[in-house]
């Protein structure tokens, strides 16, 4: 399509898209890159453009992840000299391996069959269900066996407790009592009694609620009553939650990684690099970590087994041992302390960047 488009009996004298001036001679524009061409569209010409949008391969795109996967840390080193037009963007490269990756990985497992412990929140509720005074009878009549018995047959003291609150009027305190709480405590028994009022009566607006428990219904008020609600929820049932957090991890780690570069940033501060060449190089591993691991995946779900995720953890180490010693052009012993020391700062910014993320997730949930 695009060469009968531009042939010369097609060319114009000035770009349809930008007006700018152009020779019969020019084949694309000079100026934004459009193609140099007058001819009206065809039912062939829509037909072809759709159909090579879906399945030609950009040849950035393969130079970009053959270089990737097969030579660690070159085209870091390559795109920071000036060779950018020849690898695709690694930021938008990124965003596109981490989207295949986290849909191949939501297709290949399910977190709505994976058991949170649900039986036992059944059992408490039954047993909350039980008379309290009963539960107190039994542990009662238990005390009068003799032996090793008693402690078998005992009833545990948080049943005791989870029957005892079946009622939110047992853990109720007045607003006014509220507030000569410090801030945790306030906010802890608060959620308490906003929890235990939803269970018991299924409200889910916060307006009725404040009326209902003669709380002012101020806009924190409400929030915390939609938390406790939203805690109910996922105790039920946990995948809603882990299924939001998973959706939402693409842009956490695209966030979390400019922290981890400041960290090789300051690690080989004596190398020739700026801040924003070490982003580059993370970003460019991140990538190779999301295309490793999806082709990973894959692998395991067609075997039905878990030997492709078990490869390619090691593949992965030692890329990235290769990638840092390609591109810093430093000694193995260096390289390899270093990337131990990196690999300790990942984890442990990994674990504080995932508790923060997750309570950021359930606060906008």
């Amino acid at each position: 399509m695009k060469i009968k488009r531009s042939l010369l009996r097609y060319r114009g004298t000035k770009c349809l898209n930008c007006d700018h001036p152009l020779s019969i001679s020019d084949r694309f524009c000079p100026r934004c890159g459009q193609m140099n061409s007058t001819k009206k569209l065809s039912f062939e010409d829509f037909f072809s453009e759709f159909f090579s949008g879906i399945f030609a391969y950009d040849s950035r795109f393969q130079r970009t992840l053959k270089a990737l996967l097969f030579q660690p840390g070159k085209i870091s080193k390559d795109y920071i000299r000036g060779r950018r037009m020849h690898y695709a963007n690694p930021f938008r490269f990124y965003l596109s391996a981490s989207i295949i990756f986290f849909l191949i990985m939501s297709f290949s497992s399910s977190w709505d069959e994976v058991d949170f412990g649900s039986n036992q929140a059944e059992f408490r509720e039954e047993l909350s269900r039980i008379p309290k005074d009963s539960l107190t009878q039994i542990n009662d009549n238990i005390n009068r066996i003799p032996g090793l018995m008693q402690e078998e047959l005992r009833v545990d003291s948080l049943v005791l407790s989870a029957a005892r609150e079946n009622s939110y009027a047992d853990v109720y305190i007045p607003e006014e009592d509220l507030d000569t709480m410090k801030f945790w405590n306030r906010n802890g028994e608060k959620l308490n009694i906003f929890s235990e009022f939803h269970k018991e009566t299924g409200i889910v607006s916060a307006g009725i609620a404040m009326d209902s428990l003669r709380y002012t219904a101020s806009t924190y008020n409400e929030w915390l009553y939609k938390k406790a609600v939203n805690s109910n929820r996922i105790i039920e049932n946990p995948s809603i939650f882990v299924n939001y957090f998973i959706n939402k991890l693409p842009f956490i780690i695209f966030f979390y990684l400019p922290v981890f570069a400041l960290f090789i940033w300051l690690l080989y501060i004596r190398r020739p690099y700026n801040y924003m060449e070490h982003l580059i190089f993370a970003f460019h591993v991140q990538t190779t970590f999301f295309v490793v691991f999806s082709l990973a995946i894959g692998f395991d779900f067609l075997i039905s087994g878990n030997w492709g995720a078990r490869i390619a953890i090691i593949v992965f180490i030692i890329y990235l041992y290769k990638a840092l010693r390609k591109f810093y052009n430093q000694g193995r012993v260096k390289t390899f302390l270093k990337f131990i020391i990196l690999s300790l700062i990942f984890s442990i910014l990994a674990v504080i960047a995932a508790v923060i993320s997750a309570l950021a997730s359930f606060a906008i949930f």
